[in-house]
């Protein structure tokens, strides 16, 4: 008895977890009618620099540095400051964040969506309206370590992430 009832309650937690999952990545859909263009997967860090804020120290972000890798796991284009991906075929997106959602894992950055606002180059990103990012891992800012002896110090946390470029709506 014991062990159905073990079995019973961690099956509703993994069910509950794959139900957060879905949850999160819906709250950062592109809008209906959006065709996917290319999915990347992002290994690099997320930076983070130590500031007086608010009466006290903190850090704050200032920009991610990754490589970007196709389903083959070729490094095909790199993820920076703006934010900016750019490829190796020339073409690059710069993105502002429309949605957020946090993520599944208490230790990984929030899940985004992100219109894109200027584009460079006439490859592959050139057609991106909207960038996804989900399924992360890691980057978020430290928790400690932030103090007046650390002003202006900068962390690079390690993390993972997969990213979406979807094409505007259908039809506009």
């Amino acid at each position: 008895m014991r062990y159905i009832a073990y079995s019973i309650a961690v099956g509703t937690l993994i069910g509950a977890g794959a139900f957060a999952a879905t949850a999160d990545e819906d709250a950062v859909m592109p809008p209906p009618g959006s065709a996917l263009l290319l999915e990347l997967v992002a290994h690099g860090v997320q930076i983070y620099a130590c500031e007086a804020k608010e009466g006290g120290f903190r850090w704050s972000f200032k920009a991610p540095e990754a490589n970007l890798f196709d389903k083959q796991g070729q490094r095909i284009g790199t993820h920076f400051g703006g934010p900016t991906w750019k490829l190796d075929d020339a073409s690059a997106v710069v993105g502002e964040i429309i949605a957020r959602a946090d993520a599944p894992e208490p230790d990984a950055i929030q899940w985004l969506l992100l219109r894109a606002k200027s584009h460079d180059g006439s490859g592959n990103l050139s057609a991106a309206a909207y960038i996804r990012r989900t399924e992360t891992k890691g980057g978020v800012a430290p928790g400690t370590g932030c103090d007046a002896s650390h002003l202006s110090e900068q962390a690079r946390v390690r993390y993972s992430a997969t990213y979406q470029f979807f094409s505007e709506i259908k039809g506009k």
